[in-house]
């Protein structure tokens, strides 16, 4: 079976809530398997993208009330929110893999600044004791709560990258990737602000890490489908041989692309013919940033206006699932676009539409993102 690029964008459309909206946060994140969180305003930018009634308070809701969203640090060590079922499969299959790499290279940074394994063991459980009774602390406040948090060490030592640091801002974070911490207090700031607070995660379900692969491709191949190896490679971090064994765990089959051989799940071979679409996707979206290989839905042309210089991809336009411009607030919080290509009045229309439908939860609130790219910083300005 061949499944064609126009096909392929059609099921970007309708598979990952932009032609067909979705009632609540979780359902837009389970869309895309994970909201990109490395950016805070990313959160609920892409949720509100998908959203029939889109909203800061709706996705606060189900950040810090229901808790059917969870932040935390996942695949290629990027950080996430994910729905709360999804936990124990992101951890078991990616989180806990690279937490082992860092807790080696933590170590070794600590035991080189004087300060050996039970050192580190009890700040930990001290850690641990703090959350206990606070429920819920800044770094600043566990910092003051448990001193050895304040102790300072060299990290990188002899590389280019050499740097001290207080022991709290590698430590928390390593507690966070084992699954002990996690980073679901309601941010000091406002919602674009990432000083959110820690509190005990609570017990994760064990999964065995094959278990836990092949679930998460599962996911990626309905949100995604179809991709490549070198695409889910890509998305997961992990080594083509547990890419290969998840495949081969779900039933994937193979099915013709452009870019050579694809996979969908085996269930998932009928067509979509969705309406035609528009929409306004943010910095670091999970859309854009799915697959390895772009041009299907994003033309190479396009690449230096909406990339940074390391690869981060800003705010975009879509018109049926491909990229044709991007889009920026300024310092207002007016909302401004730019296309890269003509795409006819049509498109314009529904394009314009979805701006105005994003300035009318956005309000005012100026979005600068994390990465800044050419397109957005010129049209911020």
């Amino acid at each position: 079976m061949r499944i064609s690029v126009e096909q392929r964008r059609a099921r970007l459309g309708v598979r990952q809530g932009l032609a067909r909206r979705l009632d609540d946060p979780q359902a837009a994140a389970e869309s895309v398997v994970a909201l990109h969180a490395t950016d805070p305003a990313t959160v609920y930018l892409s949720a509100g993208a998908r959203l029939t009634d889109p909203g800061v308070e709706v996705v606060e809701r189900a950040l810090y009330d229901e808790r059917t969203l969870v932040r935390m640090t996942g695949m290629r060590r990027t950080l996430f929110v994910v729905p709360s079922d999804l936990v124990p499969v992101v951890q078991w299959s990616s989180a806990a893999a690279i937490a082992a790499k860092e807790r080696r290279t933590l170590s070794k940074a600590l035991l080189e600044s004087g300060f050996d394994a039970a050192w580190v063991a009890g700040v930990e459980t001290s850690v641990v004791e703090a959350l206990g009774s606070a429920g819920e602390a800044s770094g600043a406040q566990l910092g003051g709560l448990v001193g050895g948090l304040r102790e300072q060490i060299v990290y990188g030592r002899g590389k280019s990258y050499e740097t001290t640091q207080s022991v709290g801002m590698r430590l928390l974070y390593l507690m966070a990737m084992e699954g002990t911490l996690v980073r679901q207090g309601r941010p000091t700031g406002t919602w674009i602000s990432g000083a959110h607070g820690w509190a005990l995660s609570g017990d994760i379900p064990a999964l065995e890490v094959r278990e836990a692969q092949a679930e998460l491709v599962r996911r990626w191949l309905a949100a995604f489908g179809p991709g490549t190896e070198a695409d889910i490679k890509w998305w997961t971090g992990w080594t083509l041989g547990d890419v290969r064994k998840a495949l081969a765990a779900v039933g994937a089959v193979e099915v013709a692309l452009d870019e050579g051989v694809g996979y969908v799940l085996a269930d998932d071979v009928d067509l979509v013919e969705p309406e035609p679409w528009a929409a306004l996707l943010p910095a670091l979206d999970p859309t854009p940033m799915g697959w390895q290989a772009r041009d299907w839905y994003l033309p190479a042309e396009h690449r230096a206006d909406l990339f940074d210089r390391t690869g981060n991809i800003g705010p975009t336009v879509w018109w049926n699932g491909r990229v044709v411009g991007g889009w920026a607030t300024r310092e207002s919080g007016e909302i401004t676009w730019e296309l890269l290509e003509d795409v006819g009045s049509d498109a314009r229309t529904a394009i314009e539409a979805e701006a105005a439908r994003l300035s009318s939860w956005l309000g005012t609130t100026k979005i600068t993102p994390r990465f800044r790219t050419p397109l957005e910083h010129k049209l911020s300005t």
